[in-house]
């Protein structure tokens, strides 16, 4: 019986050791594709809702709760500040805000490009949340023609082309 209880204890301090520290890895990812249905680019990026919404506070010197009325234009005003898209010719292509999607574990945004398909030359910038994490890691997954290509950033590497 005192087995159990040691057994237990010790899981359930491995599980609280593991919880505290298992953010010290930020991340944020994004997908762009192609809809042929409608003819514009879908952008879909995912974050760490407490990054954000750390982010979003330090901004406007205020606390900001994603699920209430006003954090979505803070969100949106940021976003298109630090995500954009280029055309081949380096035109900034208007990324059209479609909504974002908050829980307790993470922020989901909703762009488009309407009427437009990337294609290989296009530039992408993106340096959200690398204004407050310097070890934030986004990865674009880009599907333009063929399969999908992987494009990483971070502080160092902010805009790249898509291949």
């Amino acid at each position: 019986m005192l087995r159990s209880v040691i057994r237990c204890a010790a899981a359930v301090l491995a599980f609280s050791s593991a919880a505290a520290s298992a953010h010290n890895y930020h991340m944020g990812i994004a997908d762009i594709s192609y809809n042929e249905r409608t003819g514009s680019t879908e952008i879909v990026h995912t974050y760490t809702a407490h990054d954000v919404a750390t982010l979003l506070t330090r901004q406007a010197g205020r606390v900001v709760d994603l699920g209430q009325p006003g954090s979505e234009a803070l969100l949106r005003k940021y976003a298109e500040q630090q995500f954009t898209v280029s055309g081949r010719k380096g035109e900034r292509l208007p990324l059209t805000w479609i909504g974002m999607k908050a829980d307790a574990d993470s922020v989901v945004i909703f762009q488009e490009i309407a009427r437009t398909r990337l294609a290989a030359g296009s530039r992408i910038h993106n340096a959200v949340l690398t204004d407050l994490i310097p070890t934030q890691k986004n990865t674009v997954n880009v599907q333009v023609d063929g399969p999908v290509k992987t494009l990483i950033f971070d502080q160092g590497n902010l805009d790249q082309l898509i291949p």
